[in-house]
């Protein structure tokens, strides 16, 4: 399964594309990604580009390419997935330098979690974010997402946010 296609206002979430790699590369190899928890060489960076896109088609879910409407040149990443590391759902995203404060994440989150509570039928989501990630914190709480003390960290002293459900969002 290939992702579908999905449209906001402003954005077009699409399948990730091969062409995307150099601008997933060039957020994974830099000081923005800090938080996100992986290793910055370009071998690295493949292979989790690889395994979110493959992500579809082993699970039928996975991270879209966010690209603003008329343009194919991705802004972001942003989607739901569960490596077999996690201990749940995540809805994550990465947003890249130049598209950042512009509400693009919030729009494509938004989107992500609508599409796989109306489809795939999902009744929570979290999001892993470190401590110390105070944007993406603020975005998690501006989905609506609450800190939940009670479940698993990816990470030792890593937050959970859990998402409102599907019947709280509709």
């Amino acid at each position: 399964m290939t992702a579908p296609m999905i449209e906001t206002e402003r954005l077009r979430l699409r399948p990730p594309v091969a062409a995307d790699l150099e601008a997933y590369l060039t957020f994974i190899m830099s000081d923005r990604a800090t938080h996100v928890g992986r290793e910055k060489s370009r071998f690295s960076g493949w292979k989790c580009f690889a395994a979110e896109a493959g992500h579809w088609m082993l699970h039928g879910y996975g991270p879209w390419a966010v690209t603003m409407k008329g343009s194919d040149a991705t802004v972001g990443q942003v989607g739901v997935w569960h490596p077999e590391q996690f201990p749940e759902r995540e809805l994550g995203w990465l947003v890249w330098e130049e598209a950042e404060g512009q509400g693009i994440a919030h729009e494509a989150a938004t989107a992500a979690r609508d599409y796989d509570y109306r489809v795939h039928g999902t009744q929570t989501l979290v999001s892993y974010i470190a401590k110390d990630n105070a944007r993406s914190i603020r975005l998690a709480e501006r989905l609506g997402a609450q800190l939940d003390p009670d479940a698993a960290p990816l990470d030792p002293g890593g937050l959970v946010y859990r998402h409102p459900g599907p019947e709280a969002v509709q």
